[in-house]
């Protein structure tokens, strides 16, 4: 048994179910229609193959490496974040237009599923902290005497599969209670509590991008 996978399952497990920008934005989108949340969701996981990626490459030590590069993607993603936010909170200040049936929206034009997908990758490639995080992580998890990118591959492997599982299922279960949270009240209150996290997570990012 190798007791080092069980090991890093369990950290990105936990990693990957923190909820933070990735949820706030699936759930964001499953109240659209599930079709818009899986899609972020699967938008999400595509964001993390390009940080586990850039980690295996080595990559992710050059974006570490170099102020510039991780000052731009800081305020890229405080930036993305907080307009995501502002939308949300402007979004929960409309008026109630009266309750959403449930299963709404499900069959949504590609368009709108396009647009879910590159909101989720968007609001995970673009997290400035990330690239640290794998960087630091996934070297931990190569056992002495083993071969580093077979096995740095596998751990990345590991964490977008984790990813393509948990914030599809996110979005399903939203869905599911949607005759509760498509009421307008309820619909109106998490969308401003995701619209705040959102607004808040993005403005930590551009506060600490101003102080670097």
């Amino acid at each position: 048994m190798d007791t080092g996978l069980w090991a890093f399952a369990a950290v990105a497990a936990g990693m990957i179910v923190l909820p933070g920008a990735d949820f706030a934005v699936v759930v964001r989108g499953a109240l659209r229609s599930r079709t818009d949340g899986v899609a972020t969701g699967v938008g999400i996981a595509a964001g993390l193959l390009v940080h586990t990626t850039l980690a295996v490459a080595g990559l992710a030590a050059v974006l570490v490496a170099e102020p510039r590069l991780f000052h731009a993607l800081q305020v890229l993603g405080g930036g993305y974040l907080a307009l995501l936010g502002v939308r949300s909170l402007r979004a929960a200040a409309r008026p109630a237009a009266g309750p959403v049936p449930d299963g709404a929206g499900t069959a949504a034009v590609p368009d709108g599923r396009l647009r879910a997908l590159r909101h989720g990758f968007l609001t995970n490639a673009l997290n400035p902290k990330a690239p640290v995080l794998f960087l630091s992580l996934l070297p931990q998890f190569v056992p002495p005497g083993h071969a580093a990118l077979p096995r740095t591959m596998l751990l990345g492997a590991i964490v977008v599969a984790m990813g393509l599982f948990w914030f599809p299922a996110v979005a399903v279960c939203a869905d599911l209670l949607g005759r509760y949270l498509r009421r307008p009240g309820a619909a109106r209150l998490i969308e401003g509590l995701c619209g705040a996290m959102l607004l808040g997570l993005g403005a930590v990012l551009l506060v600490e991008s101003l102080t670097r």
